[in-house]
């Protein structure tokens, strides 16, 4: 597997915001979204047996918490799902956080997905794969990264025709983040200022909860390997 980094930290995002996890971050991706914060990893890497990173994993015992991550992680999935496999046979909990633009059927019914679907402001909407509803289970979270309002309306259409609440455990908004931000640790840094993204939230009474990046409030906001 080509790796980027793999270290642990808490998790920044989602439901587990805030437990201690391990991140295996993978090279490669095959979007550009507008504001992504990873653009390191569209290239380069170290390639890896997966003997060596399922030892790397163990070496940061006693934290049992996995999320691989990218770039886009289920691009290599021809090795992801085998060590997923055998990382949950040794009792390891396991997230992926993936775009939805992959196929997502064979994924272990296990693993915890976090599945972003692209809104109109990254640049790459309509990538995300209708068919990955079906391989949801109320174990997974939805993600929308909103910009603007736009985005906003476009993650409430979605939510209400495809019944997402229903689908999975959690629906997540977020706001995007600028991809040069300032040093502070400040919501400043938003492209959508949080509240702004709340008060929407409340008038439509929408089945969401929101999602702030939280690592980047802990850390100054461009530290890797955190």
């Amino acid at each position: 597997m080509h790796l980027i980094e793999l270290y642990a930290s808490v998790q920044g995002e989602s439901s587990f915001a805030g437990r201690p996890c391990i991140f295996v971050r993978l090279a490669g991706c095959n979007l550009r979204c507008s504001w992504c914060d990873s653009e390191y990893t569209f290239t380069g890497g170290q390639k890896f047996s997966l003997e060596s990173i399922e030892q790397r994993i163990a070496e940061l015992a006693p934290i049992r918490l996995v999320e691989f991550t990218g770039g886009e992680p289920m691009l290599q999935r021809r090795e992801l799902l085998p060590l997923m496999e055998k990382l949950l046979a040794e009792g390891y909990s396991l997230m992926l956080e993936t775009s939805g633009e992959q196929p997502l059927a064979d994924v272990p019914a296990a693993v915890h997905k976090i599945v972003d679907v692209k809104c109109p402001g990254s640049g790459e909407g309509g990538t995300f794969r209708l068919e990955n509803l079906k391989a949801l289970t109320m174990r997974d979270e939805m993600k929308f990264v909103i910009a603007d309002r736009l985005d906003y309306e476009f993650a409430r259409a979605f939510i209400r025709q495809h019944a997402l609440a229903e689908l999975c455990g959690h629906v997540l908004l977020s706001p995007a983040f600028r991809k040069q931000p300032a040093p502070e640790r400040t919501a400043e840094n938003c492209q959508l200022d949080p509240r702004l993204l709340v008060e929407w939230m409340l008038a439509d009474g929408l089945p969401a909860r929101l999602s702030l990046q939280i690592h980047k409030f802990i850390w100054e906001p461009m530290k890797k390997g955190v």
